[in-house]
């Protein structure tokens, strides 16, 4: 098994990067909807499932340019993004229910 450290290293710490806030709290400027966010996240988990859903059908088709490695890979960021959003998705449904609850 080939698994090139230095290319998993660098592939974490973009993630790690895109894990940064998008703007920061005392710039106002730069503030972004929710909405748009939201929008934004659940976009690139559908496309972390597309992809994987690419990868797989490519090597279960023989493809030799894919590696197993890479299918495996490409499927636990997706499940941990998917289990990321439905988390956060949980989280806003709770606090609206909190918030439902609170007297007037």
């Amino acid at each position: 098994m080939d698994v090139k450290a230095s290319a998993l290293i660098s592939e974490m710490q973009a993630m790690q990067s895109e894990l940064q806030p998008l703007a920061p709290a005392n710039d106002i400027a730069q503030k972004q909807d929710f909405s748009a966010v939201l929008s934004q996240a659940v976009n690139n988990v559908n496309a972390l499932q597309e992809t994987t859903g690419d990868l797989r059908n490519r090597f279960e088709m023989g493809d030799e340019s894919v590696s197993l490695e890479n299918v495996m890979i490409a499927g636990q960021k997706s499940s941990l993004a998917f289990d990321a959003t439905v988390q956060v998705r949980n989280k806003v449904v709770e606090a609206y229910k909190t918030i439902m609850n609170m007297p007037v």
